[in-house]
């Protein structure tokens, strides 16, 4: 009788243990389901920003004119009905819907006024960006994007109601103060849930889809509401949208409630990183790869009418079929690095080689026609640098030094920066004094000799992760729930994450294997 008492009882043991492990293993199993869902859900929200931002910058075009215009004391530019783009006619006001991207550069002092107003919310953005980039390590990816949305509101609703130049600038310089926070902790958000590849290199390459279309499709967009509902409507619906957007990101991720970066380590000092060798050669890459458009968007415009004889409606159109080539390089380059990771280096090259070789044939063309396709090589080629590059520069922050991702972004901004501050100011006076043939030849010559320096980073697939790192992230067992789904998820590889059944075991694995961690660790990073 005792044996079998003491049978019944053990068997009912291992029931109650049974149960509560099923019990563990489900809740942790919704959990993961319920993280995977919200990162999605933050991807929307950080595409979303990205393309406002990128509109923002560019609606302004068709309606710059009409404040030119009334700096020079003519009235009659100060309406809806006012031509855009210097497409004024003797029967009054013909405008292109399809504005092109700069106003004329004359060499004037309002077209001086005009390139300081088009490049100062890259200059804030890029003398915000290592401050914002140190904060965003600290206090996490969730409340400066908040702050950044609301900003980039603040700064729409400025545009809105601006009617000098004055306002303009001020508006212009708080868009930028707005995207060193919301484009930095966006990126570096996704960088962060995302932490597995494809999956990275696939949501990385979805927000620069969405930063290419909200660039290409912000002028017709400006353009046709301001044609039709006045030089306030395009704002209002943007910040609408602004609104909207950090209001999702308010009830997905509170700032103020435990999260994402509870248990996380505080990330290497932004100082560190920018003289880190490889994360140098990528920071070079994106400026150089960039310049060739930010360069070529306020002197293309006057090099068509001048050398073509363009319509405005050619020069309004002239980068919308860029987008195109853009996208497929984006999908092209996804699918290569999910195939060959270790490759990313050579579609980074590749690209650059491209963006050369097209810079150097837009002089040569003759038509609207000829003219489309190296622009479409320019954009295709940059497609491949950064959708190779930005995932890059993740593994190296992962692998050389902490897991934490704002201030490896802001070097990314800062580099994208460089390029577009310049490029409003520089370019035009460059075009006067040397020729528009002599600045596309001197871009493309710097992406060919650039893109052999990016075999600099063939080996860095083959990286394992530092010891120093290896303390800080995986000494101590996980805390919570979320600790435990987010050291699941890093293990996992592709979108082959490990089933909910599984979890509990590795994990005691985990903690088992964690007491031997040591000889085979080198104090630094090494090869495999």
């Amino acid at each position: 009788m005792s044996e079998a008492g003491g049978a019944g009882r053990a068997r009912a043991a291992v029931a109650r243990l049974s149960e509560a492990v099923g019990e563990r293993r489900r809740r942790l199993g919704t959990a993961m389901g319920e993280a995977r869902r919200q990162r999605r859900l933050l991807l929307v929200v950080v595409c979303v920003a990205l393309l406002l931002d990128n509109m923002l910058y560019m609606v302004i075009v068709p309606i710059i004119p009409d404040y030119i215009a009334a700096m020079r004391g003519r009235g009659d530019g100060a309406g809806p009905s006012a031509p855009a783009g210097g497409n004024e006619t003797g029967s009054g006001g013909n405008r292109s819907l399809l504005p092109a991207r700069y106003p004329p550069a004359t060499g004037s002092n309002e077209d001086v006024q005009v390139g300081v107003l088009f490049a100062s919310k890259a200059m804030l953005q890029l003398l915000v960006n290592p401050l914002s980039g140190t904060l965003i390590d600290r206090v996490g990816y969730e409340a400066p994007l908040l702050a950044g949305l609301a900003i980039m509101f603040l700064s729409t609703a400025t545009f809105t109601f601006a009617e000098n130049y004055a306002t303009l600038f001020a508006a212009r310089s708080l868009q930028g103060l707005g995207s060193a926070f919301a484009d930095t902790a966006g990126i570096a958000l996704i960088a962060d849930r995302y932490a597995e590849e494809p999956a990275r290199s696939r949501a990385l390459g979805t927000a620069l889809a969405c930063i290419s279309f909200g660039s290409l499709a912000a002028p017709p967009f400006g353009g046709v509401l301001y044609e039709f509902a006045g030089k306030r409507v395009p704002f209002l619906v943007l910040a609408c949208v602004c609104l909207l957007d950090g209001l999702m990101l308010l009830a997905l991720a509170p700032p103020g409630a435990a999260g994402a970066r509870a248990n996380m380590p505080v990330g290497t000092p932004i100082h560190r990183l920018m003289v880190d060798p490889y994360i140098a050669v990528v920071a070079g890459a994106l400026a150089t790869c960039n310049i060739p458009l930010a360069f070529l968007e306020p002197t293309i415009a006057n090099w068509m009418k001048e050398s073509m004889g363009a319509s405005e409606w050619e020069v309004g159109l002239t980068w919308l079929p860029a987008f195109f080539p853009h996208v497929l390089g984006v999908y092209v380059t996804v699918r290569l690095a999910a195939a060959y990771p270790h490759l990313q280096w050579f579609y980074g090259a590749l690209g650059m080689a491209i963006i050369g070789a097209s810079s150097c044939l837009v002089p040569a063309c003759r038509n609207f026609g000829q003219v489309i396709i190296p622009l479409c090589g320019i954009c295709f080629g940059i497609a491949l640098v950064d959708t190779a590059l930005l995932p890059t520069l993740a593994f190296l922050v992962d692998v050389r030094h902490v897991s934490v991702y704002g201030s490896v972004y802001a070097i990314a901004d800062i580099s994208y920066c460089v390029a577009y501050a310049l490029g409003p100011i520089v370019a035009g006076q460059i075009v006067h004094t040397m020729g528009f043939v002599q600045l596309n030849l001197g871009m493309g010559l710097a992406n060919m000799l650039y893109a052999p320096v990016l075999l600099f980073l063939k080996n860095v697939c083959q990286m394992k992760p530092s010891h120093s790192e290896r303390n800080i992230l995986l000494e101590e067992g996980p805390k919570g729930l979320y600790d435990t789904i987010k050291m699941e998820e890093r293990k996992g590889t592709g979108k082959n994450l490990q089933p909910a059944g599984e979890v509990e075991n590795s994990m005691d694995s985990y903690r088992r294997d964690l007491t031997g961690v040591s000889e085979e660790d080198s104090s630094d990073y090494e090869y495999s």
